[in-house]
């Protein structure tokens, strides 16, 4: 059975969205090509698509490894106890001229208002995976904060020999309090990829909810 991909966010995220600047249209493209190949994958039915809700079930009883593929920043304020981490992007310390002119229109487009860093593609990410779960008929729930860096890590990991993989379906956005038994760290899972300015604001727009509920 096709599987459509299609996420459903909270008003709250919405807000959000509708608030930040559009990322630049290369990045997009970039990210549509390299997640083509995993979302042929789902919906073919060789990777499985596992939503928050039924993560829990899958990890305890289906035999899955949680493999949280965010950056550090991101799984610092909230992660699942127990998960595997190898970041999917590592921060781009480069100092030359090209990538420091790339580094200012990065804050000035996306870094100052999501306050996340510059970053490249980790070189040694398939390594790393490799030295942490040799085993390749293991079973791998790679998850990401909104579903599409995950789905480009599925495409390397199928590419490196991968063939059990679950893609936790909308990231760890969609998640509501139960859906894992114990998560780590001071923010909620779904709010973890929001920093900077849009940070902030997720407050703001949160205190006038638990405002408009008492009145």
């Amino acid at each position: 059975m096709a599987f459509h991909l299609k996420h459903h966010h909270t008003s709250t995220f919405k807000h959000l969205r509708s608030a930040a600047p559009p990322p630049p249209r290369g990045r997009l493209r970039v990210h549509a090509v390299l997640g083509g190949r995993a979302q042929e994958l789902i919906q073919s039915g060789v990777v499985t698509p596992i939503p928050p809700r039924d993560a829990a079930e899958a990890l305890e009883s289906r035999g899955y490894t949680l493999l949280d593929i965010r950056p550090e920043w991101e799984r610092s304020k909230a992660r699942v106890s127990g998960s595997m981490h190898v970041p999917l992007f590592v921060e781009d310390k480069d100092n030359g001229p090209v990538t420091l002119l790339k580094k200012w229109v990065h804050f000035g487009y996306i870094g100052l208002w999501t306050g996340q860093l510059f970053t490249m593609i980790n070189p040694s990410f398939l390594q790393q995976v490799e030295e942490a779960v040799p085993d390749k008929d293991s079973k791998l729930l790679v998850a990401c904060g909104e579903g599409l860096r995950s789905l480009m890590a599925i495409a390397k990991l199928h590419n490196g020999g991968y063939k059990n993989l679950g893609w936790l379906a909308g990231g760890f956005t969609r998640a509501t309090d139960g859906d894992f038994p114990a998560v780590e760290g001071s923010e909620k899972l779904e709010y973890a990829t929001i920093g900077g300015a849009s940070y902030y604001f997720l407050k703001v727009l949160l205190l006038l909810q638990a405002v408009g509920k008492k009145t």
